[in-house]
């Protein structure tokens, strides 16, 4: 099979290293990739949005199989622009169609459609501009702390936590006056706050039938303790230690069958993954939020754990037989460490030289803001590189991601040296 991937970031070279892996990928391209795809596939320079473009290419190379790496082509409608093509018609496409990947595009969406299909979430209400006054009164009727999300896609940055009401007023306001997060913020989903720890839980499905990924626990703070402002991740850890069967359990039974089975009702074109975003409040999973495709970084700490072929998995979810394979998991944890540039999640410098990844041992290195320069690997975004590794548990496996990451080098890299701390 000829493949093509979309995306460059951590969550893309770790699809790459995985397909690149399968006997039955004949070839495989990344776009627009980054300096680790590099080294299992073929970078082509086009931008996930151009999606004439993606069309041409995929004419061109007869890709069999397009793999939707980041939210925003999904969002944007590239399934259904690639299903209206005469020529794409056997293409294989792992990514649900644009009224699918609303669950993610609308934090309203998602809200009403966990409503409607009963799956557990908060307590919730959107506003506008229109009605800030009104919102501003239903803030009132909550107890602190207040969240505040943005009702469409903000780069994983749109929500905001506050412990006090006039300040989260004052926030209301900024977000639907002053579009703080952009057209994002034009409408704002106010939500009771529940108080547990979090996880999230991977679902690929054709559908109809579905097949549950390894757990994982992701950090999305910048400072230690979970301090400092939000950022796209700074690790994860996978299988999570707190969700036994009995949890996953209710899981499934409350959560992921619903979900999938709420899509089949309203016939939705959804082929793909499904991110849950949960809350654990006790003994009870509730939803915080639905991505509409797979996770950064957990990503790479939930795919290096299957060890089925990625190739043959992904083609039965886009072809609706999803039933006629079994998923084969790794029984060992999985740690990724992120290294940042310095300033992240503010303005940081590009361009900085990355040295010693030839020196990693027993571990995975994933390539996020990275390019070349010059024939020399350097920074190219906030999230730069993330260290994978295996061990009995997700503390062996930690020390090892740790040991790694001590033996990379740019200016002003930063990383979380308290991942796990938790889960103790």
């Amino acid at each position: 099979m000829k493949i093509l991937i979309l995306g460059s970031g951590g969550r893309e070279h770790t699809f790459a290293y995985k397909i690149a892996q399968s006997p039955k990928c004949e070839k495989l391209y990344i776009a627009p990739g980054n300096a680790g795809t590099l080294n299992v596939g073929k970078n082509v320079s086009l931008n996930v949005g151009d999606f004439s473009g993606i069309k041409d290419f995929i004419i061109e190379k007869n890709i069999d199989m397009l793999v939707v790496g980041p939210e925003d082509p999904l969002v944007k409608g590239i399934t259904d622009f690639c299903k209206a093509e005469p020529e794409l018609k056997e293409l294989l496409i792992v990514g649900p169609s644009k009224r699918g990947a609303l669950l993610e595009g609308s934090k309203e969406r998602a809200k009403e459609f966990m409503a409607m299909h009963n799956i557990p979430t908060a307590a919730y209400e959107s506003f506008t501009a229109e009605s800030l006054e009104a919102g501003k009164v239903f803030l009132e009727t909550l107890k602190a702390p207040y969240v505040l999300k943005a009702d469409g896609l903000a780069a994983g940055k749109g929500v905001l936590i506050l412990n006090d009401l006039n300040e989260a007023k004052a926030e209301l306001e900024n977000m639907l006056k002053n579009q703080k997060f952009g057209e994002a913020s034009a409408k704002v989903v106010i939500e009771e706050f529940l108080d547990g720890i979090e996880l999230s839980v991977f679902v690929l499905t054709d559908g109809k039938n579905y097949k549950i990924l390894p757990t994982a626990k992701d950090y999305k703070r910048i400072g230690e303790g979970d301090t400092g402002l939000n950022t796209g991740g700074m690790g994860a850890i996978s299988p999570v230690p707190f969700a036994d069967a009995e949890f996953m359990q209710k899981i499934e039974e409350r959560i992921v069958k619903p979900t999938v089975d709420g899509l089949a009702e309203e016939n939705i074109d959804y082929k793909g993954f499904i991110f849950i975003g949960l809350i654990k409040v006790g003994e009870e999973p509730y939803v915080i939020e639905y991505n509409v495709r797979m996770g950064d970084p957990e990503t790479e700490v939930v795919l290096p754990r299957v060890k089925s072929d990625l190739v043959e998995v992904l083609a039965k979810a886009a072809q609706g037989k999803l039933d006629e394979v079994d998923l084969e998991i790794d029984e060992r944890a999985a740690t990724t460490v992120m290294m940042v540039s310095g300033g992240y999640p503010e303005a940081y410098e590009k361009g900085k030289e990355i040295t010693g990844i030839e020196n990693v041992e027993d571990a995975l290195v994933f390539h996020a803001g990275t390019t070349t320069k010059d024939d020399k690997v350097v920074t190219n975004g906030g999230r730069v590189i993330a260290v994978t590794a295996f061990g009995e548990d997700y503390k062996e496996a930690l020390k090892k991601s740790y040991q790694n990451v001590e033996k990379l080098q740019f200016d002003k890299m930063y990383f979380r040296k308290d991942l796990g701390f938790d889960l103790a």
